[in-house]
């Protein structure tokens, strides 16, 4: 379970890093639409970590 917790954070990291120097090149409405999607991937996955924590306690 901990290596795949690990394998999810270290593609965080990458994802987060390739975003940040690619995002800068787009235009504003782009970026405003990525930061929205963002914002709702986050809160779901939270919700399914959630769950799955639930459901192995």
């Amino acid at each position: 379970m901990g290596k795949i917790i690990k394998s999810l954070a270290i593609g965080t990291v990458f994802g987060v890093a390739m975003g940040m120097m690619i995002l800068p090149e787009l235009d504003r409405k782009t970026q405003r639409n990525i930061k929205k999607t963002s914002r709702k991937i986050m809160g779901a996955a939270g919700d399914a970590y959630d769950n799955i924590l639930d459901y192995i306690y």
